[in-house]
């Protein structure tokens, strides 16, 4: 078995998505390089309070996390194009894994009942045939023994992708709607909700407001990326 794969590495070598040179065979996605180049978030005082004072007088957090700093034109943003264009969904499992340990080490979330992703509209589900942050909310459950549930919370209407609107659109996302199907299922429970990017974090924030319709729930957040305001 590992002769074939060999023979078919030879011939259809995989390359780094960010450096796009060949990966030897035992690298994934990134080369070993790209990947301790990439810009990992510490978890410090000063960064947490930087991600919780994006939510803050807004809605009701509990706690903050994220992995990666989304800059323009670098290798995170080249990684979380991959995932959500070009059907990568196995970069959601490589950062997925990577974060939930790094998240398990430093014993955080260890009082979460749900992991529950940020939903696509159906119509976008459709089109793209699947949801960018499903395979990273699938490995944090796995990692962290939290039941992964999604089709609880989930978007009523269409908005256009974040790249192309303008920046102060996005302070004002008034036509993003989402909908809890049950809204019990989440009383006196601690859900991590997840996303791919926070940039002003109005997404998550209108996620946040539905989901605090349910009586006595916290609501923590994780994302793989957070864009660094310059």
């Amino acid at each position: 078995m590992q002769f074939l794969k060999d023979f078919l590495y030879l011939f259809f070598p995989k390359i780094c998505i960010t450096c796009q040179e060949n990966l030897l065979s035992n690298e994934y996605i990134l080369c070993t390089m790209c990947k301790y180049d990439l810009p990992l978030i510490d978890n410090n005082t000063h960064t947490n309070k930087k991600l919780a004072s994006i939510f803050f007088g807004k809605t009701d957090i509990n706690m903050v996390k994220s992995f990666l700093y989304y800059r323009k034109e670098g290798k995170v943003q080249q990684l979380i194009h991959h995932l959500k264009y070009k059907n990568r969904e196995d970069i959601g499992s490589f950062l997925g894994n990577w974060f939930g340990h790094q998240l398990k080490e430093q014993k955080l979330f260890t009082n979460i009942n749900y992991i529950v992703p940020v939903p696509l509209h159906p119509k976008k589900l459709k089109l793209r045939g699947y949801n960018q942050v499903t395979k990273f909310g699938i490995s944090l459950s796995n990692i962290l023994n939290i039941e992964y549930k999604p089709n609880i919370l989930i978007r009523t209407s269409i908005s256009k992708t974040q790249t192309l609107k303008q920046r102060f659109e996005r302070f004002s996302n008034t036509n993003t709607k989402f909908k809890l199907t049950n809204i019990q299922f989440f009383e006196n429970k601690h859900i991590l909700l997840i996303d791919d990017v926070i940039t002003t974090g109005a997404t998550l924030e209108a996620c946040c407001n539905e989901l605090l319709k349910t009586k006595n729930i916290t609501i923590s957040i994780a994302t793989l990326a957070y864009t660094e305001k310059t």
